[in-house]
This record gives C-alpha cells, sequence and structure tokens, in this order.
C-alpha cells in the first residue's frame, strides 16, 4: 500500500493508484480477512476519496500576465469599438468527418437515425473544417469550410474572404481591423506563415492595417467566438448525422440564437499543404509592429510601402 500512495506535499493530500478490491486482496495474503467495503469506509477514515485530474497548471505564462494580457484585450476592443472599427473574433472547429457517422447530442424523431458503428476516417466520404470568423460589435459571423487541412494558409485566406466579401462592404471607411485569436493552431501566435500570409494577402491586397491580439495559452475558451457562434453550430446540428457538405452547411448558415446571430457559410475547395516554410530574409520584410510587454501575444501588421 505504501509503494502505491501518493500525495501532495502543500495539502496533505493522499491518494491510491489501487481499487479497493485489490486493497482487500493484498490484506488477505497478509492474514486480514476484509472486504472492499470496508476498505473503502477505513480509506475515507485516513482523508482517502476518488479523486479526478484537476487541469490547474499552466504552462508559459503565470495568473498575473494571464489578467495582464486579458485586460489588454478589453483596452484595445473599447478603442476599436469607439472608432467603428472591425473587430473579429476567429477560430477553427474541430475537423468533422462527413458521411453516416454518429454526431453527439440528441433530436426529436420517430425513428433512431442508423449511423456506421466504426468512425474511421477510411469510411469518410470527406472532410469539413470550419473556420469562424465573427463580428463581436455586429453579432454576425461568417463561415468557411476547408476540405483538406487547417492550416494558417487557409485561416488567412478565410479572413481575406471575410473581408471581401463582407467586412469591406460594412465597413466601408475603416482600413484598420482587430483580429482576436487563440494562442495556438492555424492561427497561433508562432505561426510564421500566418503572419507572413497576413501581411501579402490582406494588409497589402487591402490597403488593412490588422492587429492581432492572443489569447494566453490555456485561455482559449474566453475567445467570444468559441462561447457565441462554435457552441451553437454545435447545438444545431446535433443528433445530425453529416452525410454532405450540403448538410454542413445548411446547419451552420441555419444557427441563430435569441441574440439575433446571424451565419454565412461557404466552402473552400483549396488544397492546403502542411509544414510549409517561411524564410528569415522573408520575415524580416514584414511590415510587423510589436506591443510591449506581451509582444509574442500583441502585434500590428501594416500595409508595406510597395505593396
Amino acid at each position: 500500500m505504501r509503494l502505491e500512495t501518493a500525495g501532495d506535499p502543500i495539502s496533505g493530500l493522499k491518494w491510491t493508484h489501487k481499487a479497493t478490491e485489490k486493497i482487500a486482496k493484498e490484506l488477505r495474503r497478509l492474514g486480514i480477512h476484509v472486504g472492499k467495503s470496508t476498505v473503502g469506509r477505513l480509506l475515507k477514515k485516513l482523508h482517502f476519496s476518488l479523486r479526478v485530474n484537476h487541469k490547474k497548471r499552466s504552462h508559459g505564462s503565470s495568473p498575473a500576465t494571464r489578467d495582464l494580457q486579458f485586460r489588454y484585450i478589453r483596452r484595445r476592443r473599447t478603442t476599436f469599438a469607439m472608432r467603428d472599427d472591425p473587430i473579429i473574433s476567429v477560430d477553427a472547429k474541430k475537423r468533422e468527418l462527413v458521411g453516416h457517422f454518429k454526431n453527439d447530442g440528441k433530436a426529436w424523431s420517430q425513428a433512431p437515425r442508423v449511423v456506421n458503428d466504426h468512425d474511421f476516417r477510411s469510411l469518410a466520404k470527406d472532410v469539413a473544417i470550419p473556420y469562424v470568423i465573427y463580428n463581436t460589435e455586429a453579432n454576425r459571423a461568417f463561415v468557411c469550410v476547408g476540405t483538406s487541412r487547417g492550416t494558417p494558409e487557409f485561416a488567412v485566406d478565410a479572413i481575406e474572404r471575410w473581408w471581401r466579401l463582407e467586412g469591406r462592404r460594412h465597413y466601408p471607411d475603416s482600413n484598420h481591423v482587430l483580429i482576436l485569436a487563440d494562442g495556438g493552431g492555424g492561427n497561433g501566435h508562432r505561426a510564421r506563415v500566418w503572419k507572413a500570409r497576413l501581411q501579402d494577402r490582406v494588409c497589402d491586397r487591402h490597403q488593412l492595417t490588422i492587429t492581432v491580439c492572443h489569447y494566453p495559452p490555456g485561455a482559449s475558451k474566453w475567445n467570444p467566438v468559441d462561447h457565441r457562434v462554435n457552441c451553437e453550430i454545435s447545438r444545431n446540428w446535433q443528433a445530425v448525422p453529416l452525410d454532405s457538405y450540403e448538410t454542413v452547411l445548411k446547419y451552420i448558415r441555419t444557427t441563430t440564437t435569441a441574440t439575433g446571430l446571424r451565419i454565412r457559410a461557404q466552402l473552400i475547395r483549396k488544397q492546403y499543404v502542411k509544414g510549409l516554410k517561411v524564410p528569415d530574409d522573408e520575415m524580416e520584410q514584414l511590415s510587423i509592429q510589436t506591443h510591449t510587454p506581451r509582444s509574442r501575444w500583441n502585434y500590428t501588421l501594416s500595409p508595406r510601402a510597395d505593396a
């Protein structure tokens, strides 16, 4: 028992990896005849209890640093809103298998829908990768459904398409955009391709100044798109097998909320390749200004003079 016991050095909390039945069996080998129920009662007297893992360890940022970043994002949002410049919150939903696969949740129907007994990728017709762009002030979303891979290039193409089809129509006098993004994934702060493609496909092409603020590691659930759009899409298509791209687009477009959320969705059939590299000399040519003191999470890209 001693070798199977672990504990917290601060609180004194202890736990064991052995089940009560196994502990009772070990005790019987020592001549102590007890059942597993008795072992459970004794463990409680010794301050043991059944516990789950707690996700509390933060890597890369302290609580104080995270709080400063949240405050900084709030100030940026206030500034852009006062100027009536667009604020978009972006994120990619999880990849969906297109085919007769089970979708979590329940829906009213006279008979259950019959789906595959396994969710093997080989059984899928295609894959759907929704990249969601949420205009926080207008309560409108623009979703690009990719058909290959969720790369940084795909994320930037979706944002460029949003500006071309939605953004500049609603903000004809604006040339500044604030992007709120997670710290990882295709739009992560470490992704060179993300910054390089934002520069040439959005900033230079449309003469836009783009400010990007990333949420700290482990704080992606505070990104507005996650709890205002993504969860609503998932709720709208729960228990519905996504058997075609038409079905995927239909349920995204018909997602609404009591606050008036409206969503436009399009398909992007372009094939994206993972592993693209941006050389140092190309990164040095970016017109990028970092914001101190958390420069890795906050930066602005401006149009280049020779664009």
